[in-house]
């Protein structure tokens, strides 16, 4: 089978894992080791992290990365699992058709695409203007020949955009145009309360994706409330970080291996992760 139909099959399992009778939890890999433990692990599709994977090549998150070397890891990535994967590619990195030619060519089924224009301003893009994207991804890629998977995002209620009482029916108008767009799913990051949730799920009636957090509810309850999809975003490549800098502080100043030794893979292990790959 061609390179192409394997990606077109691969998109199409993503999309209807959207819609299965279990909610899709994705973790989120950022770099070709995670994604093979989270494949090994039995995840039938992955989804990487813009902040795992910018943070692993020296870059701060918020599009500091250039594309090129964003969709390379993607392109990694894609190609040392057999599950379908989907790319976290914030806004677009400004040429949003360049960007879905590059999306295609990685091998990816998938991508998630956020309306943040500014992050430190709290500045959303103009809804109009978000929707001419999703547009374009869409057509750019199945002009390519694959339906990618398109989760649209908004930062409503992460970045806390307008006041509590308004923020719902604010993000609820944003992401019924995503959908009439082109998307897939929609993904409300920041979102952890359960009767908004479920408000969410009802008035939509759409995939919706919601990231997991310390706040937020267990996978089976979101399961419960209707939503379809969880990922984790950065989260465990900065768990990783937060256990490499106690390894490093204990070292520094213990002079001993302690947390070093706590359960890490065996050098065959990790060996064995990329034989026959």
């Amino acid at each position: 089978m061609c390179v192409m139909s394997v990606q077109k099959e691969k998109a199409e399992l993503l999309r209807r894992l959207h819609h299965g009778p279990e909610i899709l939890v994705l973790p989120n890999a950022w770099d070709c080791a995670s994604a093979r433990i989270f494949e090994q692990a039995g995840f039938p599709a992955i989804a990487t992290t813009s902040a795992g994977v910018s943070f692993s090549l020296g870059y701060p998150d918020g599009e500091f990365i250039p594309q090129d070397e964003m969709l390379g890891v993607v392109k990694r990535i894609a190609t040392c699992v057999n599950v379908p994967v989907t790319a976290d590619l914030e806004s677009g990195y400004r040429d949003i058709a360049k960007t879905t030619a590059a999306l295609i060519d990685s091998g990816a089924a998938g991508l998630n695409l956020e309306d943040m224009e500014h992050a430190e301003s709290k500045v959303l893009t103009e809804t109009g203007r978000q929707i001419e994207k999703i547009t374009a991804v869409r057509r750019v890629a199945e002009g390519m020949g694959v339906k990618v998977v398109i989760n649209a995002r908004t930062d409503v209620y992460l970045a806390q955009i307008g006041d509590a009482a308004t923020r719902f029916e604010r993000a609820c108008q944003r992401l019924r145009g995503y959908i009439d767009a082109g998307a897939d799913c929609v993904f409300l990051p920041g979102l952890t309360d359960e009767h908004t949730i479920r408000r969410v799920v009802e008035a939509l009636k759409f995939p919706v994706n919601i990231l997991a957090t310390a706040n937020a509810p267990s996978i089976a309850r979101l399961e419960h409330l209707g939503v379809a999809r969880v990922s984790v975003g950065s989260s465990v490549m900065r768990a990783t970080m937060g256990l490499t800098r106690d390894i490093a502080a204990e070292l520094k100043h213990e002079g001993t291996y302690s947390r070093m030794l706590e359960g890490p893979i065996s050098y065959a292990d990790a060996n064995r992760l990329f034989e026959n790959k």
